[in-house]
């Protein structure tokens, strides 16, 4: 049986159980950004603060990112150990890393998209696992490709199936919410989806994704481990 099978049933499993820990952390951080953003918008000229809010937005992903990798193998478990305010500080002397894998992943697989599509594809496949390896691993961000390649190599079709799955259920999710604040104004819209939108999908995201890590790894150390040998039979009485 593939590592691969099922994740997608139990990060479902994993969302319902534990999203009064899982959706504050993007919740939180999606509005500060957002508060933010307003008052740049407000105290500077429109070009700086677009850049501004640009790059704390950029930020801000990253960590909820991070942050979430770090919530799912804390609820492993069954409970959550950490406070909402402790996993960012555990991802925070991370971050870093995370923001320069991240950056350098995005650049790849889009010039790999513009390649006829399909390369892109193969990275973002390779590469889906990069800010689990540096969150739960502590891998550097040049490390976490090779290491992300490592888990996910030989099991490549099954993972672009949970990726292409996971991309299916956002895009079906934000259909729906976009549907409901149609009647609204375009602001409330953009506010809605943003905040709303992604506190509600990224969390499974996250959750979907760091499972994968672990059963991948799991799977590559069962393979890895020497096989356990029989015990010597009892001497004959």
């Amino acid at each position: 049986m593939s590592p691969t099978e099922g994740v997608l049933s139990e990060a479902w499993r994993y969302y319902k159980e534990h999203w009064r820990h899982l959706l504050p952390i993007p919740l939180i951080v999606y509005v500060v950004v957002a508060v933010i953003a307003v008052l740049l918008a407000l105290i500077l000229d429109l070009w700086l603060a677009a850049i501004l809010s640009s790059i704390i937005s950029l930020i801000a992903t990253f960590w909820v990112q991070g942050a979430l990798v770090k919530a799912v193998e804390d609820i492993r478990d069954g409970k959550a150990d950490l406070s909402v305010a402790e996993t960012f500080d555990r991802v925070r002397p991370k971050l870093g890393s995370i923001i320069v894998a991240g950056i350098l992943a995005a650049i790849g697989i889009f010039i790999g998209l513009l390649l006829l599509i399909v390369p892109g594809l193969v990275l973002l496949t390779w590469w889906v696992l990069i800010i689990a390896v540096i969150v739960i691993e502590d891998k550097s961000a040049g490390e976490s490709f090779g290491r992300s390649r490592e888990l996910v190599r030989g099991y490549g079709w099954n993972v672009f199936g949970v990726i292409v799955l996971t991309i299916l259920v956002i895009i079906a999710f934000n259909i729906v919410l976009a549907i409901v604040t149609a009647p609204f104004a375009q602001w409330v819209e953009e506010a809605v989806g943003n905040i709303i939108g992604g506190t509600l999908t990224t969390p499974f995201v996250a959750t979907a994704w760091t499972l994968l890590y672990f059963r991948l790894r799991e799977a590559k150390e069962s393979v890895a481990a020497p096989p356990t040998p029989e015990p010597p039979p009892e001497p004959a009485v």
